[in-house]
């Protein structure tokens, strides 16, 4: 052919499930950890839309030892009578076409979150086998895929004396590894996904087992979002019972639990269908508008409000809620469900919310009082933050403030540089002379920064150490924070190996969840692992990062310390490293070992800072005294 020729028989098209296996990153974002799991996630929306509409009371999902993962329900179990297009049994259409299932039109679901009618075909085809089984009218129907195309007919046989000729669905399903690679089902990321449905879902039984460990677990909640509510702000001072209601306008139903406690931090955590909207869109909009309104006009009303107005900062400090809606046709941003973008939910949630909360705060003048005194003490606090900020916005701020202090690295382009944050001027002397200049980055901090748990942002910014770390970093903080202008995209901290330097990284993670979340939610931050001991025997020098670590390479080089011609170095600080060891063991892409921080679960990161850095010590004290057997690596 000549080269450079384009023709019609250069055109390929791909039938059936062959395109998602050729670009699965269309259909389920990635093909790491996070598309690996939504898999899972496609399978469950199934079942639980089967819950929403009242067929199904139970699932049950099970991770297995080889990597596979069966979801089963009891609900009314995917149609196996034959398909008059397709001329097959409907589960099978389901299983191997694209856009087919019951879910465009409200006849069979009103409301569904599996929407894109690519979901379970999507997890067939991405799957090394996939084996469904339904139960319906007393018959067992199973049939087996490999990556997406059936090896057998859909079999029919009677139902088991213990299913009782009860309906349900079974599908097990082995990811593909030519597709996944060697990444497995983490039961962690499977639990905060199945406690979510059960709390949305109220009275739905889902449980989980892992094979792997031996471990199960049950999720089952009755007060479905006020024990949301509950288990978010437990180990938090609350301000006022729940605020609760559910209401329906224009074919939209709203469900919203709100509490303040008495935090400087907001979460609210927003759904459509029972997918989570981590990028919330028009209902979180509706609600933010109808929160700040609602309080500005009940406090100017009740003269609780002297000449001030309330801004959406000021009456969300302290707050927690969920959203969750139901719709019949919700419009997504992309298959992974990130973010709504119905225009028309906007006003129906505005307008709910004010309704409902304006009658709470009538009927509960008390609590009313409460919410409005924070909000006003939250809006003093923004005025004094304002002038602090100012300083922080000065463009020439970094030269005012960081002389000496940052050493910035040649490279111009964010994605190519790093900074490494070190406390202390020894340890950053050190890291100074052991960087490669083109492209890391040293900021030294000195002692540990102030915890901001207990501060709120006027007095933070007071705070010389994290002024610097604002200015240096580029992109702002708080409400003002901006990911896209941040300088360097790997943000490493490194501290010492001892119980000083775990508490400066506590600190700054705080810091770094509480006003720069998105640096930790698109992962720039990380954690630098620099070694505990130094092994030299002769020309050979081998470094140990753990105790046991240390004591599998004395057995591996026959040596113990004492031993002649053996030198055994012990770091109690990164400053007692000289630049060259610093360099091989922390600082050398090719040669360091760094730990990437995941945000996995904002509702239990909220928790775990609440408990570790928050004013209340005995919810502290239970978490030492339930995790001291955990630990294991003890500075004493």
């Amino acid at each position: 052919m000549e080269e450079g020729s384009y023709s019609a028989k250069d055109i390929q098209v791909l039938k059936d499930l062959t395109a998602v296996r050729k670009r699965p990153a269309m259909y389920i974002g990635d093909t790491g950890t996070r598309g690996l799991h939504h898999l899972v996630n496609e399978v469950l929306d199934n079942s639980v839309d089967e819950a929403i509409i009242g067929f199904c009371t139970a699932i049950d999902v099970i991770i297995h030892t080889d990597n596979s993962v069966t979801v089963s329900d009891n609900g009314r179990g995917i149609p196996v009578d034959i398909h008059k297009e397709y001329n097959l049994p409907a589960v099978e259409v389901v299983m191997t076409k694209l856009h087919a299932g019951g879910k465009f039109d409200d006849k069979v679901y009103k409301v569904a979150g599996g929407l894109h009618g690519v979901g379970i075909s999507v997890v067939n085809a991405l799957s090394e086998w996939l084996e469904v089984e339904v139960c319906r009218n007393g018959q067992s129907y199973s049939q087996r895929y490999e990556r997406g195309k059936p090896v057998c007919e859909l079999k029919a046989v009677s139902c088991s004396e213990e299913n009782n000729g009860a309906c349900g669905t079974k599908v097990r399903f082995k990811p593909d590894s030519r597709i996944f690679g060697s990444y497995e089902i983490d039961a962690n990321i499977l639990t905060i996904r199945l406690r979510e449905l059960a709390f949305l879902n109220k009275g739905l039984s889902i449980s989980l087992e892992d094979e792997r460990t031996g471990e199960g677990k049950t999720f089952r909640y009755e007060g479905g979002i006020a024990s949301f509510l509950e288990y978010i702000n437990r180990d938090k001072r609350v301000l006022h019972g729940h605020i609760l209601f559910e209401d329906d306008k224009d074919d939209v139903k709203v469900e919203i639990g709100i509490q303040y406690n008495d935090s400087y931090s907001e979460n609210i955590f927003t759904f459509v269908n029972n997918v989570k909207t981590i990028e919330g869109g028009k209902h979180l909009s509706g609600f933010k508008a109808a929160l700040t309104r609602a309080l500005n006009e009940y406090g100017r009303a009740n003269n609780l409000l002297k000449k001030m107005s309330l801004d959406g900062d000021d009456v969300r400090e302290g707050l927690t809620a969920v959203i969750s809606l139901q719709l019949k046709d919700p419009q997504f941003e992309g298959q992974t469900k990130t973010k709504l973008g119905n225009s028309e939910v906007k006003g129906i949630v505005e307008s709910i919310v004010r309704e409902h909360l304006w009658d709470f705060l009538e009927e509960h003048p008390t609590d009313a009082t409460a919410i409005i005194k924070k909000a006003v003490d939250a809006a003093r606090a923004r005025e004094a933050a304002r002038h602090a900020r100012e300083i922080v916005r000065k463009k020439d701020f970094i030269t005012d403030s960081l002389p000496g202090k940052l050493a910035d690295c040649s490279e111009r382009d964010p994605a190519k540089k790093e900074i490494y944050i070190v406390e202390g001027d020894s340890a950053g002397g050190s890291a100074k002379q052991a960087r490669d200049k083109n492209f890391q980055a040293i900021l030294p901090i000195r002692g540990k920064i102030l915890n901001v748990e207990k501060a709120r942002l006027d007095k933070i910014l007071k705070s010389t150490e994290i002024r610097a770390l604002v200015t240096a970093l580029g992109a702002g903080i708080g409400e003002d924070f901006d990911v896209e202008k941040t300088r360097y995209h790997r943000v490493i901290l490194m501290s010492d190996a001892d119980i000083d330097g775990a508490h400066i990284r506590t600190l700054l993670l705080t810091f770094f969840y509480r006003y720069m979340q998105e640096l930790v939610s698109m992962n720039h931050v990380y954690i630098a692992m620099p070694p505990l001991y130094m092994v030299k025997k002769g020309k050979e020098v081998r470094y140990a990062f753990t105790d046991d670590e240390y004591a599998r390479i004395l057995e591996e080089l026959n040596v113990k310390d004492g031993d002649a011609g053996v030198k055994i170095q012990r770091y109690k600080g990164l400053g007692e490293m000289n630049p060259e060891q610093l360099w091989e063991t922390t600082m050398n892409p090719l040669t360091r070992c760094i730990k990437r921080v995941n945000l996995a679960d904002a509702a239990e990161a909220d928790w775990l800072f609440t408990v570790l850095m928050g004013e209340e010590v005995e919810p502290r004290r239970k978490f030492i005294h339930d995790h001291a057997k955990e630990v294991m690596n003890l500075d004493v």
